[in-house]
Formats: C-alpha cells, sequence, structure tokens
C-alpha cells in the first residue's frame, strides 16, 4: 500500500519537548505531588521524582513543545525537492503556526502525517499540547470518532514492525540498518533539555530537529524502494 501513496500528500514531521521549568523548584507543589505519582513506575526505587524531572519532557502533562520541523516533496521539472522547515518560540505561537499549515495545506482526505513513533508520542502530544492552550485541533490530529483507516497517519517504525508489536527500534538504529545517514552527528534527545535551559541554544534544537524531519522522509524513500535523497535535493526555508 504504501507505493500507491502520492508522496507530494505526505507531511513528515519531528518534534522536540523539554519539561515545563528549568528546575523541579519551579513547579507548582500539586503537580510536583502529581508528577511523583506519574512517574513512580518509572522511578521505581532509584530516583526521587525530583531527581528525575529533567525526563518530564517525554510527558505532555509535564513538558512543552520547543520546535516542530515539518517537511514535504515536491515535484519541479521532474526532479524531487525535499523542503524543510521548523517552528519554534512561544509554544502557543508555534502550534498555531503548525495548525495553520495542517490546515492550509494539509487538510484534504489524501493527505497524511508522518513521523518515527508518531502515534505513540509526536501526534498525540501535539494534539494534548494544543488542547491544553485552548487551541481547536486541526482535522489530522482530531481522532475522536473516526474508525482506525480513517486515521491519516503513518509511522515509520511501525512500518518496520511488520506486526511484530513488541517491537521497538530507535530513529539511529533504523537509519543505520536501511543505510540512511544518522541524522545523530550533534546531539540526542537526552540532550535537548541541557541544550534548551542551560545553553538557550535553539539554533541547534533545531538543526536537529530538522534532521529528523529529513531521516523520516528518507525512511519513506527506503521503504518503497526508492533512491534516497541528495544534499541539493533538501532545502531549508
Amino acid at each position: 500500500m504504501i507505493g500507491k501513496i502520492n508522496p507530494e500528500h505526505v507531511l513528515f514531521l519531528d518534534i522536540e519537548t523539554v519539561p515545563q521549568f528549568a528546575s523541579y523548584n519551579q513547579v507548582d507543589p500539586e503537580l510536583q505531588d502529581l508528577w511523583a505519582q506519574k512517574t513512580r513506575y518509572q522511578r521505581k526505587d532509584e530516583f526521587s521524582a525530583e531527581e528525575f524531572y529533567d525526563r518530564a519532557g517525554i510527558w505532555a502533562e509535564f513538558g512543552r513543545i520547543i520546535c516542530i520541523s515539518a517537511g514535504f516533496l515536491r515535484n519541479v521539472s521532474g526532479d524531487w525537492q525535499f523542503r524543510v522547515t521548523s517552528y519554534h518560540g512561544e509554544e502557543p505561537k508555534l502550534l498555531s503556526e503548525f495548525k495553520n499549515l495542517l490546515d492550509t495545506h494539509f487538510s484534504r482526505p489524501q493527505h497524511l502525517l508522518c513521523a518515527h513513533n508518531g502515534k505513540e508520542f509526536d501526534f498525540p502530544y501535539i494534539a494534548r499540547r494544543m488542547i491544553i492552550h485552548g487551541i481547536e485541533l486541526p482535522d489530522k490530529l482530531n481522532l475522536f470518532g473516526k474508525k482506525p483507516w480513517e486515521v491519516a497517519h503513518l509511522d515509520t517504525m511501525e512500518l518496520w514492525k511488520f506486526g511484530d508489536y513488541k517491537h521497538y527500534t530507535s530513529l539511529k538504529l533504523m537509519a543505520k540498518v536501511l543505510g540512511v545517514p544518522s541524522p545523530k552527528e550533534d546531539i540526542d534527545g537526552s540532550q535537548v533539555r541541557d541544550v534548551y535551559y542551560e545553553n538557550g541554544d535553539i539554533d541547534r534544537i533545531i538543526e536537529y530537529c530538522e534532521r529528523d524531519t529529513v531521516t523520516v522522509a528518507q525512511l519513506f524513500r527506503r521503504f518503497r524502494n526508492e533512491p534516497l535523497f541528495e544534499d541539493h535535493q533538501i532545502l531549508r526555508v
């Protein structure tokens, strides 16, 4: 089925998230208690709730999005171009800008969203943060009442599972085994919090997020047995 998809109908994306606050001490006391309850299983007896707070960006209730990178394909005079752009800044602003992209250019029934582990992370995280900020969900993220085959989401990790629901494969590992240039040349997800709060280097995070988005598109090409994009075909706009 993936071979029948028009690649110009797919929006590839990746998000970067951090804890809502730079330090645990800035968290509301009630939220601190809720954080402790939420993470009890993950922490076990190894970490206190405060020690574990640097991982709060994983949960939409305790984290926030600092960057969404989105890319799409265009056939220009017979040559494919992959154009990638990023939304960053204050979370309500970047979410509203991303919603506008979906509503304006990717709202038709044939349009699809594609991310790595997107069904478990990126798509629900974006939707939850939009609801928290009172932003109306775009159709592509509003799953209420939809049948499974009506959900316009592609997930490269799910494509790789081939029905093996216990199998998790990172973007970096899949890129390696499929011969896609590694997206992890500078930082990895575990460092985003420090780069953002300690170094204030959002440009470095944007570059990292965009590389991951390009990698997702490259994996899509590999699943279709198509040649990978060359550097001159990738445009940052």
